[in-house]
């Protein structure tokens, strides 16, 4: 199959691209870098032109209520587009549980890039992921003030970058689900847990505070970003993946 693959120069976009060319696929990865704007629409429908199947992995520079405009404006154009090129299968990578924490901005954006996703005729499969284990530096970072990090003890089931590609990359090559397939890593940490082991095994002198109203994930109640009943539970630990 022809699957353009939109945020295809990226963290996932790239291993996704790999990883359907590995299976025999002609995944073309589409970015800014190549010319394709996914707001001003420019590059869009010679992207997508012959596509069997659209993949957007394409994020919001931003995590405020600007990445409302952001989803729905790239999410018009994509529809609009592989609607018109006659796309047999459009593919959204989203979050688990981002239908729970509506207090969050960036959450209730995706929960509006699925939405606009479902309204369309086309038929399409929604990848929902837990925190990638990626991530962990940069969300020490949010909440780190000298040598101390403030972390709330939100239950986080980190994943590896890979694994979500792989799941991606499967689900894009096969039938439409014209539903959600939710993915997590084997593990639950309370964050404040995970960043102590992140912490220690990096040699890193900070030290960890248990802040339960410090950063994003502060706003996240309960187990409501870990894996629901049903998901699928992938393979890499988060031990094995810092070491």
């Amino acid at each position: 199959m022809k699957i353009a693959v939109i945020g295809g120069t990226g963290l996932i976009g790239s291993r996704v691209v790999e990883n359907l060319r590995a299976a025999g696929h002609q995944a073309v990865p589409h970015s800014l870098s190549t010319g394709v704007n996914i707001i001003t629409g420019e590059g869009l429908e010679a992207a997508v032109s012959g596509a069997d199947v659209v993949v957007n992995l394409t994020n919001s520079p931003t995590f405020d209520d600007a990445s409302l405009a952001f989803f729905q404006a790239s999410m018009d154009n994509l529809v609009a587009a592989s609607e018109k090129a006659g796309v047999g299968h459009f593919v959204i990578l989203s979050i688990v549980g981002v239908d729970r924490v509506p207090e969050l901005d960036y959450y209730r954006a995706k929960v509006l890039q699925e939405d606009v996703l479902k309204a369309a005729s086309i038929p399409y499969s929604i990848v929902r992921a837990t925190q990638f284990m990626e991530f962990m530096d940069a969300t020490l970072a949010m909440t780190t003030e000298g040598d101390t990090v403030r972390l709330p003890r939100t239950p986080i089931q980190p994943i590896a970058a890979a694994d979500v590609a792989g799941a991606v990359a499967e689900v894009a090559a096969g039938s439409p689900l014209n539903g959600v397939l939710n993915i997590a890593g084997p593990d639950v940490y309370p964050l404040d847990e995970l960043g102590r082991l992140t912490l220690t095994a990096k040699g890193d002198a900070r030290s960890v505070v248990t802040d339960d109203s410090a950063g994003m994930f502060a706003a996240v109640h309960g187990d409501a970003i870990t894996a629901p009943k049903g998901a699928r539970i992938t393979p890499t630990h988060y031990t094995d993946w810092l070491s």
